[in-house]
């Protein structure tokens, strides 16, 4: 037997349970999902290229903030001249219009600023959101009640008009992508809390943690010990879940004009300057709104295949290819084995009862036999 596997007999069943580590067993469950795969590769080389952004644009010979009004035909409004936007050698995706700044350029620190903001935003959420929802499930009944009412006060308030609000009088001295993360972060956290707080409830019922309270254990070493390893699971699903959120927030801003300013590039940034330009030049809006559906399509469906490893029970809301075709006929071989292995042991059982009646039978002949022959006698 594999070292991989336990035969653990539950109650009354012959089902043996796959032993080792929790880590083990999700890495298993993940590598088993092609899409989720896929976006993980997609999502590592988006960061790679964020992280390697100066190194990248030194390659190529350009940097985002430097002009070049030579590659611009002023004559037809500042369209880029050449084809296909400028492309050439030694601009990889074009020039943006009047400017003639290098598109790569800008689209790969853009990158840097947008995957940023989304992530700084997520780790506030997460952490605001933790503290919160722990906090309320083990204090006491107005402790509860208060923080409660807070969230839903935080639910309840509209992510943009209140972005919109706090992001217009903060002066404009202060670092823009990270005065965004803060807003994002600060804002968002109310569901988040929910979630932590309806399964710290949960948790807290269980054997273990009432055994560790009649221990002595205090009230913040039992949630450290013994509640946030079980929160593990949903608040890393939740989280992966929210940074695609958090970069199509982030874009909206900057396209409202209340986001990153220019001259640093961001996605939303660029899409704002773009927004006249998809006729004349179609790659300066198509470029960053492609690279930010590929971002959020790709952490989307890596933060379902995280929700669906975490939780095998769950179903994957994104189905692709063939899954189901292979799921259906592993379902049928299993049911087939089970069918042929209960005929088996039926057929043992018929066996069995047959060796054991046969022998009686000839004893109770045998018997008989001889008091025929005694009775004469």
């Amino acid at each position: 037997m594999s070292e991989a596997l336990v035969a653990s007999q539950a109650a009354g069943t012959d089902i043996s349970v796959p032993a080792g580590s929790g880590a083990r067993q999700f890495w298993r469950r993940l590598r088993a999902q092609r899409a989720a795969l896929v976006a993980a590769v997609v999502v590592a080389l988006l960061v790679l290229v964020a992280l390697a952004a100066p190194l990248l644009t030194a390659i190529e010979g350009q940097d985002p903030f430097t002009y070049h009004p030579s590659l611009i035909d002023s004559a037809r409004g500042g369209v880029p001249t050449g084809s296909f936007g400028g492309i050439t050698g030694d601009h990889w995706l074009g020039v943006e219009p009047q400017t003639g700044r290098d598109l790569f350029a800008r689209l790969a620190y853009g990158a840097r600023v947008s995957l940023g903001v989304a992530l700084g935003a997520t780790v506030v959420q997460v952490t605001i959101g933790v503290v919160i929802g722990v906090a309320a499930a083990l204090g006491s009944r107005w402790v509860d009640q208060l923080l409660s009412r807070i969230t839903d006060i935080i639910v309840a308030m509209p992510l943009m008009i209140m972005s919109l609000a706090l992001l217009a009088i903060v002066p404009s001295s202060f670092p823009r992508p990270l005065l965004v993360a803060l807003v994002i972060g600060l804002i968002a956290w109310g569901n988040i809390a929910k979630i932590v707080r309806a399964q710290t409830l949960t948790l807290k019922e269980l054997d273990y943690v009432s055994a560790a309270r009649l221990s002595g254990w205090g009230t913040w070493r039992i949630a450290r010990r013994e509640l946030l390893p079980g929160l593990a699971a949903p608040v890393i699903t939740y989280a992966a879940l929210l940074v695609p959120i958090n970069i199509s927030t982030e874009a909206a801003l900057s396209f409202l004009g209340v986001g990153v300013k220019p001259p640093t590039p961001s996605w939303g940034q660029m899409l704002t300057a773009a927004d006249v330009w998809y006729q004349a030049a179609p790659q300066y809006l198509l470029l960053p709104a492609g690279a930010l559906f590929v971002t959020v399509l790709a952490l989307t469906v890596l933060g379902d295949g995280i929700r669906t490893a975490l939780d095998p029970r769950a179903a994957s809301r994104l189905r692709i290819g063939t899954g189901r075709k292979r799921e259906a006929k592993a379902d049928a071989s299993g049911k087939k084995v089970a069918v042929d292995a209960s005929g088996e042991k039926v057929a043992g059982d018929v066996d069995s009862g047959r060796s054991t009646v046969d022998p009686s039978i000839k004893t109770i002949k045998s018997a008989d036999a001889n008091g025929e022959k005694e009775d004469p006698a």
